[in-house]
Order: structure tokens, then sequence, then C-alpha cells
């Protein structure tokens, strides 16, 4: 069966007042659908957050890393890339950019000399402080088609989810 018949082959059926999705090749498919929906779901909310950044001024990889650091605290710079799914080369870049701003700094490990953290500064934190607020309340618009309980349980079962993936390929991290 092609990609385009295995699309095609899903039946819409009434089952207790919901639509269920019956296919004929269940698990596989039932998966693949689950990871279209998944990304598609997150393409449209992120939207949300890229047009928020980008009305500011930042690109969304600048947004994204002045967001970790406001949300968590100082970081190593390493740690930050794998948060964010960048390659170190792009973190570098993206940081020189925000320290040259005045927006974060750097600061060494006084533990391991290897690791240096990136922080924000008063001013990145002042800007942060700003925008932060709108950013919550577009993600909050992004996602108030679900109420709080079902929040909390895409939360769970993502996480879930996100795990297994992670347990079933260790090499995919490195």
């Amino acid at each position: 069966m092609n990609v385009f018949q295995l699309l095609n082959s899903h039946q819409n059926i009434e089952e207790g007042g919901m639509n269920m999705l019956i296919t004929e090749e269940r698990g596989t498919d039932l998966s693949l659908h689950l990871y279209r929906v998944f990304a598609k779901s997150f393409k449209s909310v992120n939207e949300h957050a890229v047009t928020g950044s980008k009305l500011k001024g930042f690109n969304p990889t600048a947004f994204a890393v002045l967001e970790v650091l406001y949300y968590k605290g100082p970081q190593p710079i390493q740690q930050i890339g794998a948060k964010l799914l960048l390659q170190s080369g792009n973190v570098t870049y993206v940081i020189d950019k925000l320290e040259s701003a005045g927006l974060l700094h750097r600061t060494p490990c006084p533990r391991d000399r290897r690791v240096i953290y990136a922080e924000l500064t008063t001013e990145g934190k002042e800007v942060m402080d700003q925008l932060y607020p709108e950013f919550s309340d577009r993600i909050d618009h992004a996602l108030s088609g679900l109420n709080e309980s079902e929040k909390q349980i895409m939360i769970d079962l993502l996480k879930k989810m996100g795990r297994e993936a992670e347990k079933l390929a260790p090499l995919a991290r490195k």
C-alpha cells in the first residue's frame, strides 16, 4: 500500500458522539496520524509565538533563548541549545547578538572552566518583564480550545510520549 492509498483508506464512523478514525493498518497508521496531527498542531500554536516575537523585533530563536533564561534562570550555553533543539553554532551566534544588545551576559562556571552560563542582564530581564505577559497571553489564546483539565492531560501524555521516544532512540540524542 502506498502513502496515498494509506491516507485515503480512512473511514470516519460515529461512535458515542465522537468521530473515530478506522484504518486498514491501525497501529502504524494511527501512529502516523498522531504524528501528523501533533506536527500540524505544534505548527499552528507555534505561529502565535513566532508572530509575537517578530512583532517585538526578535527572531524566534533569539526570543526562545531569552524565554528559556527568563523562565529557567542562568543556563549553561550547551544546555540552551539542547532545550531549543539548536546546533551549538546557532546558539553561540544568537547569544553573541543578544549579548551585544546588552540583554544577556556570559558567566564562567566556578566549578568547571569548560562550562559557560548565559544569564539575563537587568535590561534583558526588564525587556522580558514587558514581553512575557503578552507572550503568555498569545499562547493561552492559541490553546484556548482546551479546558484546564484537557491541558493537564495533554501535558501528561506529551511528557510520556517524549520520554518513551527518548528511550527508544538514544543515538538520536547524542
